[in-house]
């Protein structure tokens, strides 16, 4: 089981903010396919690929990713300072 975690708009497109689910996904972008392949409501979330951040076990991480034995996935948009 692995723990996955949206913030943000991305959590308001899918309607969870968190939920613990069971993958074969080696990538990030493999478990973001899986995702989006769900509902419509994933493929909404994921469908900017440009506008999503990862962060795998609390480290940000790019979409090639491997997930291997991680605990947590996380997705958001990028931060803005200020």
């Amino acid at each position: 089981m692995i723990d996955v975690l949206y913030f943000a708009w991305v959590r308001e497109r899918i309607g969870l903010p968190r939920e613990q689910i069971e993958t074969k996904a080696a990538t990030v972008a493999d478990l973001i396919s899986e995702l989006s392949g769900r509902e419509d409501r994933y493929a909404l979330a994921f469908s900017d690929l440009k506008a999503i951040c990862v962060a795998v076990d609390q480290t940000l991480v790019s979409l090639d990713a491997p997930i291997g034995n991680a605990r947590e996935v996380a997705f958001f948009p990028p931060m803005t300072g200020g």
